[in-house]
């Protein structure tokens, strides 16, 4: 049984306070989130500020138009620094997302850590090299145009 980390980096252009308040809001995962993967909250306290041991529900479509149940819970957090969700119910055998913001010149570098393990074994494994991780890249490609279109393209002069 294979397990995987996925790490992706991006710098924005926007103050600290202004990426914390974005990505530690539960009701904007659905901004972020391809809209061809169906993604709803279905929890009733997504529009709290995000705290440690909150669980928050998901149905999303990831593969074949399926309905999914997806459950996390968020298990860590330092505000303005990181906070961690973890799969609780769901798709993945494991899911552990660390999700870091820091300053840095002229804004702002965000750092997600995402460690996770399929389901079924080496079937698992094989379906990771074939669907999951493109699709993984795929979530997180879109994530950063959408973060871009929000807070502006970093300039790298």
């Amino acid at each position: 049984m294979g397990f995987y980390q996925l790490y992706r980096t991006q710098k924005l252009p926007a103050t600290l306070d202004q990426v914390w308040d974005f990505i530690s809001a539960p009701s904007n995962l659905k901004k972020i989130t391809p809209k061809k993967m169906g993604f709803e909250i279905t929890s009733k306290d997504s529009d709290q500020p995000m705290y440690e041991g909150m669980i928050i529900s998901y149905r999303v479509r990831p593969i074949l138009n399926m309905n999914t149940l997806w459950v996390t819970e968020i298990t860590h957090i330092k505000p303005r620094s990181y906070f961690v969700d973890e799969q609780r119910v769901g798709p993945y055998k494991m899911w552990h997302h660390e999700h870091q913001i820091k300053v840095i010149e002229g804004g702002v570098l965000m750092s997600d850590i995402i460690s996770y393990q399929p389901p079924m074994g080496i079937l698992g494994s094989i379906a990771n090299s074939l669907i999951i991780r493109k699709k993984l890249d795929n979530i997180f490609n879109y994530r950063t145009e959408v973060l871009e279109e929000i807070f502006g393209k970093w300039d790298n002069k």
